[in-house]
């Protein structure tokens, strides 16, 4: 299987600077323009098969991809943003102010009361994992979701059920995209984070 795990294009609440978690912010103009390119970048890369959070930003990140595609995204809430609870929709002034000491390298897994348990965070991991194995040896599967998730997924990959005891030092641009091979259920990298559709763009 080669997997493509995407991320969203920029959406009202990147361009707000607000942590975002599960609220359901839409792309943001500049955000259709960068999936638009996203989806010009692979319409020679045939999908067999899309996946995407149900979450607007994703999912509309998605049907811009399905646009050079034969296949329609099917949306997966278990790829959804990490839950951040009370911190959602917040600017990192607001957060630091309300907040003191949970901004930082662990802030998707803080334990703050509201916010997703590391327990359910690995559930949806090894689900999403379980199911792509299962079901798609030989495929080539792309899946749209959102820079949180996809960065524990990739150390999930890594560390497997032990991944929050380790550094995470992925990022995720809008629209990034990383490659994974699997062979024999073992993953191997070729790229992450690849943005280089989004180089004409920004140059112009």
């Amino acid at each position: 299987m080669n997997l493509l795990l995407i991320r969203h294009g920029e959406s009202e609440g990147n361009r707000t600077e607000r942590l975002q978690g599960i609220q359901d912010f839409p792309l943001s103009e500049e955000g259709k323009k960068q999936a638009a390119l996203l989806g010009q970048a692979l319409k020679t890369e045939p999908l067999d098969h899309m996946y995407a959070s149900d979450l607007s930003r994703a999912f509309e990140t998605a049907q811009f991809v399905a646009e050079h595609q034969l296949c329609d995204p099917i949306t997966r809430p278990d790829c959804r943003e990490v839950a951040l609870g009370p911190l959602e929709g917040r600017t990192r002034e607001e957060i630091i102010r309300e907040y003191p000491g949970v901004l930082g390298p662990n802030l998707l897994t803080s334990g703050l009361e509201g916010t997703e348990t590391i327990e359910a965070i690995t559930k949806r991991c090894r689900t999403l994992y379980d199911d792509l194995i299962t079901k798609h040896e030989g495929e080539n599967i792309a899946v749209v979701a959102h820079g949180g998730f996809i960065a524990i997924f990739l150390m999930y990959l890594m560390h497997g059920e032990d991944w929050s005891n380790h550094h995470r030092p992925f990022r995720k641009t809008n629209t990034g995209v990383t490659r994974i091979e699997f062979k024999e259920g073992k993953p191997y990298f070729h790229y992450v984070n690849k943005t280089t559709h989004l180089e004409a763009y920004s140059k112009s």
